[in-house]
């Protein structure tokens, strides 16, 4: 009964800024775990995914108020001064202050386990105080053996130790903390953990080396150095057990080593991230270069430089740990790299984008492409590439190589086998490489590390049912099994299918560019005739039944009008059905980078504007300059015209007015007093018989 009553009792533990990365994750182990069990771990040893209640509460105090509703812990608090702090650590059974991160911690660590000493008398039971500290206080430590430099510093000589220059505060902490835990080991307990350079779980020193072979920007990831100098290292879980494994077992030894059983090089850490996730090559670059680097605070700088080969001799001997990545980095390099893909987020977006020829696939993945920043993938276009990336890489029989250049030679060599067979192949089938090698170099290309890390759109690809069974599913020894391992990677999450009218189709031909008539072979007979090929391979097996069989999202999207509101309205369907993107935010040098392209673009906008106003108003002034010569002109016209009429009608006026016009007008007077019955035909006879002319 009292046994199930103590285990009832949680006991309360304090981390200093439990929103921190390292201090983050011991808050979430303890949180979980149940003293006196690996967390985790099961009666077997085997790796378990249940997570138990733990029998820890954990408080804390934290940096950043932002990141409060990320955080699993009872209370935290936020600027405390120290009469309010106080109180808090005089309440919890262990005090965890980690100095790692935050110099400033040095500062309040001390302060906290002085007042916590001070206050030994008030205590209600034990306390205990951990220290959290770094193998930087190891740094300028003199060899064991001057005749062998192999020979690994271990915890049991912490006492001969040197501190870097800039952790001489980090020394003197230690020693405080070891000082104050021996005047009464009963009620109040001290330990330092001198902590490796931590990695895992998302990363955080070594997150430059990663996010900038998960961009792949540069070719080249940079080794500031030499890379000889070895870094002891520790999985940041596995720093969290043996702080948990301190708190339950409160070993004799107060000073403990905290790395993994590796004697990993700078050099290699940095060649294992760039091979996993991106091109493989390192840069050596002058070490002052580092401090170039935004990303790098002075104090991961120093970090970086350190040289110590050592061995957790105590955590081995003294605890039963299931350890995370007990033989370092490098061997566990996959492991820790999907753990920085899934903390981060950083997840590929994989999705193909099918549809009839000319139904506007690739103006649609290219803008897709750039709005997730995924790479636009075709199967012409990769081949095309992949023959001219294997076309550079030439090797030269005449050299000679060293055996650490071997396995890159046999490797080019395999290229340039492989290029000759492509090239073969196409030369056999004139210039059209076989649908089975195509095929393996499209998944080569879905395969790589940029594809891997960002995503792909891939267009117009598969065509049939079987395309896409041969591209994404298991190899022909795994028949019965699901889609393995590396297809699983290169299988798309989205399938986007594009469908319009065939009268659509063709007005959309004719209305495009000719040079992208040419390019893309969009002559109107030979389009249709692919389009009728296409109505006829998906009309028994359409190539959507495979990703609708595999669970795959496929969204049908019918084309009507290529105007930019129907598009725009279109694209957002799309990116509401794939979400946010999955990848790093803009970097503030991206994001000047971006202020200055808007500038140039609103610059050559109002350039432009400006040029089409100028334009507009020497055309408006032309036309009417135009105008006005055309109206003087036509008023001149109308002028000479009027004059020439006036000047051929004077001798007929005069003609008239002496010949005609005196005898028609008596004529006309005589009818108007005689008023005859025919006045016409009087007007007749009257103009007969007064004419001059023909004298009666």
């Amino acid at each position: 009964m009292a046994e199930a009553e103590t285990q009832n009792v949680k006991a309360r533990v304090f981390i200093s800024e439990v929103d921190l990365y390292a201090s983050r994750h011991l808050a979430k182990l303890l949180c979980e775990c149940v003293v006196g069990q690996p967390a985790n771990s099961d009666t077997d040893g085997e790796v378990s995914t249940v997570s138990r209640p733990g029998v820890f509460q954990v408080v804390g105090t934290i940096s950043d108020p932002v990141q409060e509703d990320k955080l699993s812990v009872l209370e935290h608090y936020f600027r405390l001064d120290r009469e309010e702090l106080l109180p808090k650590l005089m309440d919890c059974d262990v005090v965890v202050y980690n100095i790692t991160q935050d110099a400033k911690q040095v500062e309040e660590a001390l302060w906290a386990v002085s007042a916590l000493h001070n206050q030994i008398g008030k205590f209600s039971g034990p306390k205990m105080f951990i220290l959290v500290s770094t193998v930087m206080t190891w740094a300028c430590s003199k060899p064991i053996d001057p005749d062998d430099l192999e020979l690994p510093f271990t915890d049991e000589i912490f006492w001969s130790r040197k501190a870097h220059p800039n952790f001489k505060q980090h020394i003197d902490l230690e020693k405080k903390v070891v000082k104050l835990g021996k005047t009464n080991r009963k009620l109040f307990p001290t330990y330092v953990v001198a902590s490796g350079l931590q990695y895992g779980m998302g990363e955080q020193l070594f997150h430059y080396f990663f996010k900038k072979s998960w961009l792949g920007k540069g070719h080249e990831v940079p080794v500031f150095g030499d890379g000889k100098n070895v870094i002891p290292t520790i999985h940041v879980s596995d720093l969290a057990r043996v702080v948990q494994n301190v708190i339950e077992h409160k070993p004799k030894p107060y000073y403990l080593l905290a790395v993994d059983s590796s004697s990993n090089r700078m050099e290699e850490i940095v060649k294992n991230v760039a091979s996993v996730l991106g091109t493989g090559k390192i840069q050596k670059k002058p070490f002052e270069e580092a401090f170039l680097v935004k990303d790098f605070s002075v104090t991961e700088i120093d970090y970086l430089s350190v040289n110590l080969r050592m061995k957790a001799s105590y955590v081995n001997e003294l605890f039963s740990m299931k350890w995370i990545c007990e033989s370092g980095l490098v061997e566990n390099m996959e492991l820790v790299v999907e753990e920085y893909r899934q903390a981060r987020g950083l997840l590929p977006i994989r999705m193909c984008v099918l549809g009839p020829p000319a139904v506007g696939k690739s103006t649609m993945a290219k803008q897709i492409c750039d709005h997730y920043k995924l790479h636009h993938v075709t199967l012409q276009g990769t081949i095309t590439e992949t023959i001219a990336q294997l076309d550079s890489k030439n090797v030269d029989p005449g050299v000679d190589f060293s055996a650490a250049e071997e396995q890159e030679n046999r490797k080019e060599e395999e290229e340039e086998e492989w290029l000759s067979s492509l090239k073969d192949n196409m030369d056999q089938n004139g210039g059209i490489l076989d649908m089975q090698l195509a095929l393996k170099v499209l998944k080569d290309k879905l395969m790589s590390n940029p594809c891997r890390n960002q995503g792909y759109v891939l267009d117009d690809f598969p065509q049939t049912y079987p395309q896409a069974e041969m591209l994404f599913d298991a190899e022909e020894h795994d028949v019965g099994a699901q889609i393995s391992s590396s297809s699983q990677k290169i299988i798309p999450e989205y399938v986007l299918v594009l469908n319009a009218s065939d009268a659509f189709l063709i007005d959309r031909v004719i209305n495009l560019p000719e040079s992208v008539v040419q390019e893309c072979n969009y002559e109107l007979d030979s389009v249709m005739k692919r389009v009728a090929q296409y109505r006829e391979n998906n009309m028994e097996e359409p190539v959507t039944n495979y990703f609708v069989e595999e669970d795959i999202t496929t969204l049908h999207l019918e084309i009507i009008s290529s105007e930019d509101p129907d598009c725009s309205l279109l694209m957002e369907n799309i990116y509401n059905t794939v979400g946010k993107p999955r990848n790093y935010s803009p970097s503030s040098e991206e994001e000047e980078e971006e202020r200055k392209r808007a500038e140039q673009r609103m610059r050559r906008q109002a350039q432009e504007r400006e040029k089409e106003e100028r334009w507009e108003q020497e055309e408006a002034r032309s036309r009417a300059a135009c105008w006005e010569e055309w109206t003087k002109s036509l008023e001149e016209a109308k002028q000479r015209e009027e004059e020439e009429l006036e000047a051929q009608s004077v001798p007929m006026r005069t003609y008239l007015l002496e010949h005609v016009m005196p005898t028609l007008t008596q004529g006309l007077m005589e009818c108007c007093r005689v008023q005859p019955q025919d006045p016409v035909d009087f007007l007749a006879e009257f103009l007969v018989k007064n004419n001059s002319l023909f004298p009666q």
